[in-house]
């Protein structure tokens, strides 16, 4: 299948902005954008037949052009990542059987989790568009709920039935469990990665629809297609000993930065 792979990024986020182009520090000492490292991410995907920035600022643009990235820009009406994907997608032209969005936040996203996305819905012909969902161990359950208790937007969880079928995404932690876990146990809490995989009507279909009252109040993008009554795959991925997290917060550079030295990441 042909796969196109799209990196939204805005200059005015509302929690951090100008996020894409903050510095990480890897393990070598080299600072790269945060834009870069996504990108970087994003080119190690097999099977991917092109990786594009969209964005509709002049300084990521230049940015990313600078390191070696296609650049297209978009609007800057776009409400989220998945619309500025439906429209690099229209502006770019050409035909791919999926598109990923991989979100230029998330720049310790392995190239397994995406492989894995695209082949799960390849093979759900239910679904039009699919994510993955990473289980919590003790020790990142322990971290969303001290961004929570800190008044802080963590990470997402998602939550799922019968054949991985979404049933809801929260920026609370869900579903709820009153048990104590230690950093190494097993939880019943799945943390939603922040990529996505669509079919291609299923992406132009969403800007057809309107924002729905669960995407307003949570901030996120994916609610539209529950809302909609469109299922959504959940594909549970491996982290086989790595670390993941999503650059949310100036406090999570840091923490970023930590984990890219803890597993030698340059």
């Amino acid at each position: 299948m042909s796969t196109l792979i799209v990196i939204p990024a805005r200059y005015a986020s509302s929690r951090y902005p100008g996020k894409p182009l903050v510095a990480l520090t890897g393990a070598s000492g080299e600072s790269k954008s945060l834009i870069q490292r996504s990108w970087e991410a994003a080119c190690q995907v097999q099977g991917a037949d092109r990786v594009v920035v969209a964005t509709d600022d002049a300084r990521i643009r230049d940015a990313a052009e600078a390191f070696g990235a296609e650049v297209v820009m978009t609007s800057e009406t776009c409400r989220n990542g998945t619309e500025r994907c439906a429209e690099a997608l229209a502006n770019l032209g050409g035909t791919y059987d999926m598109i990923v969005n991989l979100q230029g936040d998330a720049p310790l996203t392995p190239h397994w989790f995406v492989e894995d996305l695209v082949s799960g819905l390849s093979a759900a012909d239910w679904a039009g568009m699919a994510t993955p969902v990473l289980r919590c161990d003790g020790a990142a359950l322990n971290g969303f709920l001290a961004d929570r208790r800190a008044g802080r937007v963590g990470g997402t969880t998602a939550v799922f039935g019968t054949g991985n079928r979404a049933i809801y995404f929260s920026k609370e932690v869900i579903p709820y469990t009153g048990k104590t876990y230690e950093d190494t146990d097993e939880t019943p809490v799945f943390h939603h990665v922040g990529v996505y995989a669509y079919r291609p009507d299923a992406l132009a279909a969403y800007g057809s629809w309107t924002e729905g009252s669960l995407e307003q109040l949570e901030g996120l993008e994916q609610l539209r297609f529950l809302e909609n009554g469109q299922p959504i795959l959940c594909v549970e991925v491996e982290a086989r000993g790595r670390q993941f997290w999503e650059l949310n917060n100036p406090a999570d550079v840091p923490r970023i930065e930590q984990m890219m030295r803890d597993m030698d990441m340059a």
